[in-house]
């Protein structure tokens, strides 16, 4: 398949009318940027003197908080902590046009913030705080109803799995029979640790490490391409089965990504990244997008050139970021 930068531009113009659900763990980011000046006299630290705060959707949010530069039909469910910074996500997701009326809001849990300080456009140190807990029988239930309702008005579902006991089963069973049933997009972001089963998605997205390890297989050195890189292969071939998924589009840091499809030779897209100032969120631009695409009629290739371009876009970005359908339109006119 030949691909042309007009038809991935022409591709881009049917995102705006396209409805998406998101559903997965939601998180905050919290971002203290500051000026280093010293090391600490009590351990070999640097000092970071806090000249700003800054505070974005993060998860399974982020991905929602990216759907949204491309169309104004964006829904989430999820689960935040009945807290402050709950309060300050859905806050956040409101101002940005997001439907957030499916969003759980339990007290047994503190919504989980991930703050990243930042000095010298280098993060310095990363601090989370979460606990990661299972929904409760009637959450799980209440959730299950809540999804069935939204499907039934989109054209895409999107589910980013971060380990934070938000999904299970049950909830996966349920999303892919309601894709199923209402044709309708399905991608997964995967967490390798849940160990969750997605029959009948469209796409799943996995990076490198997390497909060997999803496989049950111990992780090998890349080979270039990547397209002649054996074990990585046969972990596709074994997750293509077991997931019994469209395709894969394993992602490979500064070398692009991987499109992998049963019967059909492996597609390698070369990354378009030209500098890498901070890696956090891009993995949510790229499940952001290709579903996005996938959803306005893309063909695997095609919604995966795109992914990759959106990714490239989003590493040279210092925060959490989101990538503009003009940016992508100018870095396909640009290489």
């Amino acid at each position: 398949m030949q691909l042309s930068d007009e038809s991935l531009r022409r591709i881009l113009a049917g995102f705006s009318a396209r409805r998406i659900l998101v559903l997965g763990d939601l998180m905050l980011d919290e971002f203290l940027w500051g000026k280093v000046s010293r090391i600490s006299p009590e351990a070999p630290v640097p000092v970071v003197n806090i000249t700003r705060e800054s505070y974005y959707p993060g998860g399974a949010a982020n991905v929602a908080r990216n759907l949204r530069e491309y169309t104004p039909h964006t829904r989430i469910v999820g689960r935040v902590g009945a807290d402050r910074y709950g309060c300050q996500l859905l806050e956040l997701l409101a101002a940005s046009g997001i439907d957030t009326s499916g969003v759980l809001r339990d007290a047994s849990i503190p919504t989980t913030v991930k703050t990243r300080v930042i000095a010298r456009n280098q993060q310095v140190v990363r601090v989370d705080r979460e606990r990661n807990a299972p929904l409760a029988p009637a959450q799980v239930e209440e959730t299950a109803t809540e999804i069935a309702r939204a499907a039934a008005e989109v054209d895409a579902i999107v589910v980013a799995d971060y380990g934070k006991g938000f999904l299970n089963q049950r909830l996966a069973d349920e999303i892919c029979r309601l894709a199923r049933e209402r044709r309708v997009i399905l991608t997964v972001d995967p967490h390798p640790h849940t160990s969750l089963s997605w029959p009948g998605a469209t796409a799943i997205k996995p990076n490198r490490a997390e497909a060997f390890l999803a496989a049950g297989m111990t992780a090998t050195d890349p080979v270039s391409p990547p397209e002649s890189d054996g074990p990585l292969l046969e972990a596709g071939r074994q997750l293509l089965d077991r997931w019994m998924c469209g395709f894969l589009l394993v992602t490979l840091g500064e070398d692009g990504m991987l499109l992998l499809e049963a019967g059909r030779p492996p597609f390698h897209i070369p990354a378009r990244t030209r500098e890498v100032f901070d890696v956090s969120g891009a993995g949510d631009t790229a499940i952001a997008v290709l579903t996005m695409a996938l959803s306005a009629g893309a063909a695997p290739r095609e919604a995966a050139a795109l992914a990759n371009c959106a990714s490239g876009i989003a590493v040279g970005k210092l925060g959490t970021a989101t990538v503009t359908i003009e940016e992508m339109a100018a870095a396909l006119e640009r290489d």
